[in-house]
């Protein structure tokens, strides 16, 4: 296999999570987390780290459909990695926030609420990313408001 079809499969599975034989979309998720509980002390890191994970994902993934000859296959992952660190992202570090963002994130993208299941008819790697992008945003937002409530009613 070439060097090009390699470096798409590990960018697309998030180096091999996309492979665990059971919910890879969780697995990739998880490496999502990972990587905010790593990065979570440096925001201007990792908002870089998310952008370009986000734009390797909407390079790679049309290539890696082409591999893999089907779309969006359950193993790449690395749209499930981008949208759950913007479901992170600008938020306080709390491990009860990192879960509740975690399952919050799962389940939307399981269920894709408009628009989000129409930016998946995509083609390529749009077509990928988007409807997890969507999806991030929306976990975001949640959460976002979730904490200024909180604050809020602290106050």
């Amino acid at each position: 296999m070439d060097l090009r079809k390699q470096l798409t499969k590990i960018i697309t599975t998030f180096f091999y999570f996309g492979y665990f034989p059971f919910a890879p979309g969780t697995f990739g998720s998880l490496g999502g987390v990972i990587i905010f509980c790593l990065l979570k002390d440096n925001r201007v890191i990792y908002g870089l780290v998310t952008g370009l994970i986000i734009l390797s994902g909407l390079i790679f993934a049309g290539e890696a459909e082409r591999i893999f000859g089907k779309k969006d296959a359950g193993f790449i992952v690395i749209d499930e990695v981008g949208g759950m660190l913007l479901s992170l992202i600008f938020l306080p570090y709390d491990i009860r926030l990192v879960v509740v963002a975690f399952l919050i994130f799962r389940i939307l993208d399981i269920f894709k609420p408009y628009p989000a299941s129409r930016f998946q008819n995509l083609r390529g790697g749009w077509g990928v990313m988007s409807d997890d992008i969507v999806v991030g945003i929306y976990t975001n937002i949640i959460l976002q408001v979730v904490v200024r409530a909180a604050s809020f009613k602290a106050s």
